[in-house]
């Protein structure tokens, strides 16, 4: 793999991928430079998960769908099965349990109570008490569902891959398949009453085609309907019988006047993908959208679509800019939901957009806590890279600045220790080393000689510390807090985590299972046998003989002899393990791609998976205290986790925050995000 500017962010399992590590980075507009912070009420949900979200709020999973009601109660689902609720019109929000841990795609409620989710696998779930209790439901297929529309409580057609149609009239009891004509994908649905309804999709790609299908008889005939569309279709919106909206890739926009026996396209203005589309009458419309690597869109009209109009009065943190979907319930009241738990929601039509309180959608890799309560999580930011600081165990994150900055492509910060809650350092891209002596108010740089990408830290004490580098294997060594650092000559090519129990042992771990010691404070460094060339990514000791090693393919390493000897443990898991961290030397916790969450109590022994409730990766972990640690990773993920019960979850304002960004990872239709996968080579990449 190639880097064509290594200055801006990926994913760490990308750069580290692309150098063995997963750290995603992304690129995004310079911010207003003012501290930012984040406060979250808590109150109890119906998940079962132990872990809950402290950023974004209310969640962090990328939202696909959303079906309102009302202005004041509606739906929005979407990755890992998320299903979130509110009944005061986005005031607060409620995670609710879904079943399942399969994207859903696309919802659909008739009123208060009565709704269906659609998704991945043949994913169906139904509930009839507003999502107090979601059940599954038997769809007879595993084809990717992508769209779900039900005219009454009863009545309702699903679609998807490979011209799928599923027809229910006993409200989801019984799904039978509609023959539609298409192999096409269908992305799209909506009813007007019980037997006349459209969808549409296409063949995506070069050399695509849009498809339309029209019945007036529930689903017993599909007809195909011509229109001048050459590419995706993926939402259509209709208001009554004659009067719909087609939206889909390249900016194209579809309307019928006549029920679809003609389509005219109407100038978008654009030509980023238009993904959502919600009329709430023949003339008043809002669609959404993004470009790859872009930005997201909003346009609004008034006039049934012959003009339409950017709305950009919204304000979210970088990062974010993906909007999959949308729902208005009348002219003035809407909601618009995208990638990273974005939520933006509006009364005035759009004059204003208000999203959730969040602190970052960035990327963060590295967290360190010195009690239950205190902690500093890490990341990118353009320009002058993430420091979020907790005081109260992470219910208000507070932005902190690092006096240091790239206003082109901004700075990505990996690794950070804090010996107290007073002193700490911090280590990221081309050699940066800041330093902290009061809790991160103020910042001071730091000079190594090298411009090695640093990924990780860690001090014994105040004075004595050590960081790696992963694109040259570099360490650099401290023994007098930082105001001198020294390199330190080792045998490796691209080193991850680090690990001192006092100012003279310590370990390293990196790149083709590579693990070297020192007994001598980095003056020697002798290789040990791991007994796998699997890339090893972070440490953890509990004395001078114990110790945890943790890294790709679920590879977990135990040395109860200092490294003389490492054995083997046995996951569980298959994905990359990023992050490790013990309270003891029995109690510990690694995490990794795709929310993977894995625990021991028994020294690793035995491991067991806990449901973390995302599907974003897991950069690092810190625990301070056996059941009370944190975990960071992508999309500004943070996650809590006490161990006491069912998972809390948080009530938020919709007030507008931070700044409009870029940095997006959805493909260029509406599939799966991809995941970064990371592969031995020399240069760090953006994610897929």
């Amino acid at each position: 793999m190639r880097i064509t500017n290594p200055k801006n962010p990926m994913s760490i399992l990308s750069l580290a991928g692309a150098c063995g590590l997963a750290l995603a980075i992304h690129t995004g507009h310079a911010g207003s430079g003012n501290a930012v912070s984040i406060s979250s009420k808590v109150r109890t949900g119906s998940s079962g998960s132990q872990w809950h979200w402290q950023n974004p709020l209310p969640q962090g999973n990328n939202l696909r769908g959303a079906s309102f009601v009302d202005a004041n109660t509606g739906t929005v689902v979407g990755e890992y099965g998320t299903i979130v609720r509110t009944t005061d019109g986005g005031n607060s929000w409620t995670i609710q349990a879904s079943g399942t841990t399969e994207t859903l795609w696309a919802v659909s409620f008739t009123d208060a109570n009565n709704g269906t989710a659609v998704g991945e696998g043949g994913t169906i779930v139904g509930t009839t008490d507003g999502g107090a209790h979601w059940a599954s439901q038997p769809s007879g297929t595993t084809l990717q569902l992508r769209g779900v529309w039900f005219s009454d409580a009863n009545n309702g057609a699903a679609v998807g891959e490979s011209g799928t149609i599923l027809r229910t009239t006993d409200g989801g009891d019984s799904w039978v398949p509609q023959s539609s004509g298409t192999a096409n994908t269908l992305f799209g649905v909506s009813f007007i009453d019980t037997n006349t309804g459209t969808a549409v999709g296409g063949a995506c790609g070069i050399g695509g085609e849009s498809t339309i299908l029209r019945t007036t008889d529930g689903g017993q005939h599909w007809d195909s309907q011509i229109n001048p569309g050459m590419v995706c279709l993926f939402k259509v919106s209709f208001t009554d019988a004659n009067t719909g909206t087609a939206v889909g890739d390249g900016g194209l926009i579809l309307r019928t006047t006549n029920g679809g026996n003609n389509w005219s396209p109407q100038t978008s203005g654009t030509t980023k993908a238009l993904y959502g589309v919600s009329f709430t009458d023949t003339n008043n419309g809002t669609i959404s959208g993004f470009e790859l690597g872009g930005t997201g869109i909003i346009l609004r009209t008034t006039d049934g679509g012959n003009n339409w109009v950017e709305q950009t009065n919204y304000s979210l943190p970088q990062g974010a800019n993906a909007f999959y979907a949308v729902s208005f319930t009348d002219a003035n009241t809407g909601t618009i939901v995208g990638n990273a738990g974005i939520i933006l929601q509006t009364t005035d039509g759009g004059a204003q957009w208000n999203s959730q309180p969040t602190v970052t959608f960035n990327f963060l890799y590295g967290v360190s806590f010195t009690d239950a309560n205190t902690g500093t999580a890490v990341g990118y930011e353009n320009p002058d890279g993430m420091i979020l600081r907790t005081t109260d165990g992470g219910n208000s994150w507070l932005r902190q600045h690092s006096g240091i900055g790239d206003p082109f492509a901004g700075l990505n910060f990996f690794g950070a220790h804090f010996v107290n809650s007073n002193i700490g350092t911090l280590v990221g891209q081309e050699g940066i080393i800041l330093r902290t002596t009061d809790g991160g108010n103020n910042w001071a740089q730091q000079t190594a000689d090298t411009t090695d990408w640093l990924y990780a830290v860690h001090f014994s004490d105040e004075n004595h510390g050590t960081a790696v580098g992963f694109l040259e294997g570099k360490i650099v060594s401290t023994t007098d807090g930082g105001q001198n650092w020294a390199v330190q000559s080792s045998a490796a090519t691209g080193l991850l985590g680090v690990y001192f129990t006092d100012a003279n042992t310590g370990t390293v771990v990196g790149n083709d299972g590579v693990i070297l010691r020192t007994t001598d404070g980095g003056q020697n460094w002798t290789p040990q046998t791991s007994g796998t060339i699997n890339q090893l990514r972070a440490v953890w000791f509990a004395d001078a003989n114990t110790g945890t090693v943790v890294g790709d393919l679920g590879t977990i390493l135990r040395t109860t002899d200092g490294g003389e000897t490492w054995v083997s443990q046995v996951s569980g898991v298959s994905e990359i393990l990023l992050g490790v961290s013990f309270t003891d030397a029995s109690n510990g916790t690694a995490v990794g791609q795709l929310g993977t969450v894995v625990r021991t109590t028994d020294g690793g022994q035995t491991w067991t998976r806990q449901e973390s409730g995302t599907n974003q990766d897991l950069y690092n972990v810190s625990f301070t205290e056996t059941n009370a640690g944190t975990a960071v990773g992508g999309f500004g993920a943070i996650l809590r986790t006490t161990g006491q019960g069912p998972t809390p979850t948080p009530t938020v304002s919709p007030t507008p925050t931070g700044t409009p960004t870029v940095t997006p990872t959805p493909s260029a239709t509406p599939r799966v995000t991809p995941r970064p996968r990371p592969t031995p080579h020399p240069r760090p990449t953006p994610p897929l």
